[in-house]
């Protein structure tokens, strides 16, 4: 790896060379990271780590209407240092606080306009600031990222056609679910857009995973190869101009025509952080928690009444109940249903997905007769069961206030949103409002067909997941897609930027060869034990029971293991991990600890050191993958036994197997 020949000095503030730039260092915490930030006729930088080269001449600048530049020929007036040591709440999220120490210098230029660096330990950001009052539109911003080799990296593409990929301005429209690539920078192609995060594997196990956060009234960011270099640069979806109904299920606003900037801005604000996540550990990604550091900080004052929890989820298995007295689908009896059967299983919520309004209409209060939300609603009231009810985002946006008013007033909890499926600025400001209003009548949001989370969780906690992954809903339509990779890759990249509703909890497992797609009884990919470590990997305070009520009842050992699963955590451990291969992580929630493993089609032993448990003998209760799993992937093995904490368990994980454990202090 290329060796970075300059050196930051802790005492100079700037020095100035003899080129006639401005160089300011900045370095993290513990002095490992270091920027050094260039300023001249243009602006950039280069990051390195313990003299490695992670980025190098990167450029930036924002171009507003009218053509100036923020960035080229700019005039320094002023240079602040400053740096924070604190510790922040962490709702809802995989430990109760998080450590948020980092150092941070902020350039004010003439012309009323900013950049702020900001350098952790785990990570760089930086975000452009504007103070001027008056309005004006943002026509592009430039991210150059220049990399001194052809890195390998796992990279994410808008959905579409790889052989003859649509132009980029029709790359826009997407649900944010595709299956990641492992390519180097030289074969990126070019003519795709990138999703965030991306992977840059720089050698000697570091990696860099670029993403954003604080994406408030502010298109994504893409990322896009760079023809003849080992370089990718920016690009945005322009503001819309033309749009029509339609889409899937008619409940979308496709967009005809763009404007030809990118962004509105009316006054004063601060734009999103551009974040480079720094890892020397494959398993460092797991627990990264930067996006969230950066976001703003909640603007509910008071959260006491936002609950995370277990939903019993009706969509996935297609309301296909057996050895019921009724006929199942979408009425109020089917329901009913459900919400006993949530009461008498430790679960939080019900949700009712789509078909409950009428489709032909597309409009949330026109109620398919079959359905009766109100008698629905009461009875999980009397059984402490809530309900949450599906949405497009087009239905809701057109009526939001009363929307939220009206079922808030008859008891909903909350809605899943569905189909936004761009992140234009127009967009991420439905996501903004209809947080806030959400917020204002004391209702959770779960958001589907979404790009990936960029903090907002921590803006607004009443957000308690996201889809835009590539999850569960994919075994019921395709059977060629390889999930069990994806499985063991997603929670190094996708789930480092947040919550995602993978909605796991199959109980029809297939090892490999034996998958088929069976749409109202569908089955995962590799094991039964693969499916109950899902519950502890993955991060999701709004936790979906996916799989029938029938298949649980026939299968109480592993029901019975997935409903004690918390959903919120006190603390996590990484354990080990190799991206796309395997991982291992533990959990703790009060005293007791959970602590689950997965693995792609490769069958390995784990050997795990349990000196992350504090001192004392735990009753353990394990799920592993049974001897006959690579042939019959619900094949499991539970034991109950006592161990130790400092002893050394190993595990043997099938092809496309996991393992999962609860420890209790004895």
């Amino acid at each position: 790896m290329k060796k970075l020949g300059w050196m930051l000095s802790g005492i100079l503030l700037m020095i100035t060379v003899a080129n006639g730039q401005r160089q300011i260092p900045i370095a993290s915490p513990d002095g490992k990271l270091k920027l050094l930030l260039s300023i001249g006729k243009q602006i950039s930088y280069s990051m390195q780590h313990a003299g490695d080269v992670l980025v190098d001449n990167a450029r930036l600048s924002m171009t507003l209407a009218g053509g100036e530049i923020w960035g080229v020929s700019p005039v320094v007036k002023k240079i602040s240092r400053s740096e924070k040591n604190e510790t922040i709440p962490y709702y809802f999220g995989t430990s109760a606080t998080l450590q948020n120490q980092y150092k941070e210098v902020a350039i004010d230029f003439k012309g009323d306009w900013g950049l702020v660096f900001r350098l952790y330990n785990e990570g760089a950001a930086y975000r452009f600031v504007n103070r001027r009052e008056t309005g004006f539109n943002i026509m592009d911003e430039e991210v150059g990222l220049n990399f001194p080799g052809d890195f390998q990296t796992v990279t994410n593409y808008t959905s579409g056609s790889k052989d003859k990929p649509a132009p980029k301005e029709k790359q826009l429209e997407t649900a944010f679910e595709n299956f990641y690539d492992v390519i180097p920078l030289s074969k990126i192609d070019s003519r795709r857009l990138i999703v965030l995060p991306l992977v840059i594997d720089v050698g000697k196990d570091k990696k860099v995973i670029i993403t954003e956060s604080d994406l408030e009234s502010y298109p994504g960011l893409y990322l896009n190869r760079v023809e003849g270099a080992n370089a990718l640069s920016s690009y945005f979806a322009a503001y819309p101009d033309a749009k029509h109904q339609g889409g899937g299920r008619n409940i979308q606003m496709l967009v005809d025509k763009r404007f030809d900037y990118i962004a509105k801005v009316t006054g004063k604000r601060n734009f999103p952080w551009r974040v480079f996540v720094v890892t020397t550990r494959d398993q460092d990604m797991l627990g990264s928690e930067l996006v969230y550091k950066l976001a703003e900080p909640s603007r509910i004052k008071d959260v006491s009444w936002i609950e995370p929890g277990l939903a019993m989820w009706d969509w996935w298995h297609d309301r296909n109940m057996t050895h019921v007295s009724f006929k199942t689908g979408v009425n109020t009896e089917t329901y009913k249903y459900y919400i006993d059967f949530a009461a008498a299983n430790n679960m939080k919520y019900v949700v009712v997905d789509e078909g409950w309004s009428d489709r032909k209409k597309v409009d949330l209060f026109a109620v398919v007769p079959e359905m009766n939300i109100k008698e629905i609603v009461d009875y999980g009231k009397r059984k402490n069961i809530g309900i949450l009810l599906w949405a497009g985002y087009w239905p809701l946006d057109r009526d939001m206030e009363r929307a939220f008013k009206h079922y808030a007033e008859i008891g909903v909890k909350g809605f899943k949103v569905d189909y936004l499926n761009r992140d234009d600025q127009e967009m991420v400001d439905f996501v903004y409002r209809s947080s806030a209003t959400a917020a204002k009548y004391q209702m959770i949001l779960d958001f589907h067909g979404i790009y990936k989370p960029t903090g907002i969780q921590r803006t607004f906690p009443n957000v308690l997941n996201f889809e835009g992954v590539m999850g569960l809903e994919t075994s019921k339509f395709s059977a060629t897609t390889d999930m069990v990779d994806n499985d063991v890759t997603i929670p190094f990249i996708r789930m480092l930027a947040g919550p995602m509703d993978y909605t796991p909890g199959a109980m029809r497992n297939a090892a490999k060869g034996n998958f088929r797609v069976i749409g109202n009884q569908p089955m995962s990919h590799g094991t039964r034990c693969r499916q109950l470590a899902m519950y502890v990997v993955y991060k999701a305070p709004l936790q979906m029971i996916s799989d029938n009520p029938s298949e649980y009842i026939k299968e109480p050992e592993s029901f019975d293991f997935i409903k004690t699963v918390p959903v919120s955590w006190d603390e996590t451990v990484t354990i080990n991990g190799k991206l796309r291969e395997h991982l291992a992580l533990a959990r703790r929630s009060g005293r007791d600890w959970w602590v689950a493993g997965m693995t792609n089609w490769d069958e390995r032993t784990m050997e795990m050191d349990l000196n992350f448990l504090p001192a004392g003998n735990y009753e353990m209760l394990l799920f592993t993958d049974g001897i006959n799993a690579d042939r019959n992937g619900s094949d499991y093995n539970r034991e109950i036994r006592n161990i130790k904490s400092g002893e050394k368990l190993k595990v043997k994980l099938m092809p496309g197997g996991g393992f999962a454990m609860k420890l209790r202090k004895i």
